[in-house]
């Protein structure tokens, strides 16, 4: 046989390589999108973004890390900081020779982040292809990128996040038959990242044990000695990090489910996951993967466990997506299952419509998804108003900015500070009558007017959707959210040419 040619040996390599790794790309892009364009990070993800951030710049000395300042309600893990870390260290350690500012890290770090959880939905992505088919791989993916709350997390440093790339490792060990590793997989989660995985591996331990893919001496032995090793590692690491002998997610869970006091975040009815969570996250899919359970039947031993999981989570009343994120994308596998049998039956009467119907749904998936990014990128004022006091003065005077919660809470992280002459206060619980006696240079916060300040500028940030009679039917409502206050003693900071304040 005659060797091929090599620029058809090329070609043939790239459409391989494309086939391998198109729908990564396509994914990974989006993922990539959304990380630069909404760059800043909330309170929900102050600790591990911190965290990383203390271990990238003050690497041993443990005295400066935030989280000794800032402890936060409930201690959490330092190993997924420590994983993302590692990874993204060497290009920090480059923007750190180039003399690049901090925020670029924040990217790099997100960026790695986000790799490591679409690296785990490739996984997934991988066998539900070699289980189902090509064409419910296909819509698997379509149906994740018009999806907009998945991959705008995947980049984003909550324990949740971290638990999800070990779950959908779960998925993939589980339909690739591997068990055994199933059980593993999410035994690190619960135990290292959110105990609350527990909700997970339940079900699906239940559903091994009873359809007899596992026995329950070999579970027992397997679930143990893992477990075991996972909390003398993250009792080990911990505990240094955080100089007392700690278990974090024992804590979360003592906090979350003895004491019950998440509630105090707030509480939800007890279908708020099936009626408004999973609706909005979903959108398209939502429907879908109900129909996916009734026309192949060979997903409901997945999808039940899944289901149950959510259904436990439910009882519990302080409520949050990120809390059931784990459960989409098996979701999205039935949902892929009615699509494609949505598409293989187009042509017949009846289906023709159905389908016709979904393609539609596609599309006002897609519009809604970009409504939603667009309230996303306006969710960040603390983060665009330090990054607007840092344009503005360029001075090499040395200058003190006070940070209240909310700025800190909405975009302000320890990547965001430059370096001198800029220096940063979070200090808290100030009477606002205190500041004028304190020698702060600007202060970010919520206050429109302090005694002794002049208010230099506002920053918007996403207040409602309001709905009118024109196309697009959405629009935005923002209103000002974080204020710029200059002391007025300071003469340097008044001859600037500020914008003032609405």
């Amino acid at each position: 046989m005659p060797r091929p040619k090599p620029a058809a040996a090329a070609a043939a390599g790239g459409g391989g390589w494309l086939s391998r790794w198109g729908w990564d790309l396509m994914l990974g892009s989006i993922a990539a999108f959304y990380a630069v364009m909404a760059p800043y990070t909330k309170v929900e993800e102050s600790f591990n973004v911190q965290a990383t951030h203390d271990i990238l710049y003050h690497s041993y000395h443990i005295e400066k890390y935030d989280h000794l300042e800032f402890p936060g309600v409930v201690p959490r893990t330092f190993i997924g900081a420590f994983v993302i870390s590692i990874l993204s260290s060497p290009t920090v350690f480059v923007l750190h020779l180039l003399h690049v500012p901090k925020f670029y890290s924040l990217l790099t770090v997100r960026l790695t982040l986000s790799c490591v959880t679409l690296m785990s939905l490739r996984l997934l992505r991988v066998q539900v292809k070699k289980k189902f088919g090509h064409q419910a791989e296909a819509f698997f993916v379509v149906l994740t990128a018009i999806q907009f709350h998945l991959l705008f997390y995947s980049s984003r440093p909550l324990p949740n996040i971290f638990a999800l790339a070990l779950v959908n490792l779960a998925y993939s060990f589980w339909f690739k038959g591997s068990y055994l590793c199933t059980l593993q997989a999410l035994i690190v989660a619960a135990v290292v990242f959110r105990c609350d995985m527990i909700l997970l591996l339940g079900p699906i331990g239940l559903a091994l044990l009873l359809s007899r893919s596992v026995s329950l001496l070999e579970a027992v032995k397997y679930c143990i000695s893992t477990a075991l090793i996972c909390i003398g590692f993250t009792v080990l690491v911990d505990s240094i990090m955080w100089r007392r002998i700690l278990w974090p997610e024992f804590q979360v869970l003592w906090f979350n489910s003895v004491l019950n006091r998440s509630s105090e975040w707030g509480t939800h009815s007890i279908h708020w996951y099936f009626t408004s969570a999973l609706p909005r996250s979903m959108i398209v899919a939502y429907p879908l993967c109900m129909v996916g359970a009734l026309l192949d039947r060979r997903i409901v031993p997945y999808m039940l466990p899944v289901f149950l999981f959510v259904v436990l989570y439910s009882k519990l009343p302080h409520k949050e997506l990120r809390f059931i994120i784990g459960s989409i994308p098996m979701f999205n596998v039935s949902a892929s299952l009615a699509a494609s049998r949505l598409y293989n039956n187009r042509k017949k009467a009846g289906w023709n419509l159905l389908y016709i119907l979904m393609l539609g749904a596609f599309l006002v998936s897609l519009g809604y998804s970009t409504v939603t990014f667009m309230a996303s990128y306006n969710n960040y004022p603390g983060g665009y108003a330090l990054k607007a006091l840092h344009e503005a003065d360029s001075s090499v005077k040395e200058k003190m900015v006070h940070i209240d919660a909310f700025t800190a809470m909405s975009g302000v992280s320890r990547f965001c500070e430059n370096e001198y002459p800029w220096r940063y206060s979070k200090e808290e619980e100030i009477p606002i009558e205190e500041f004028e006696k304190r020698n702060f240079t600007y202060l970010l916060n919520e206050h429109r007017s302090i005694g002794g300040y002049q208010c230099l500028f506002a920053v918007d940030g996403f207040s409602r959707v309001k709905l009118k009679p024109q196309i697009p039917p959405l629009s935005l409502v923002k209103e000002p959210k974080v204020f710029a206050h200059g002391n007025m003693r300071d003469p340097d900071v008044l001859s600037l040419n500020w914008p003032g304040c609405p």
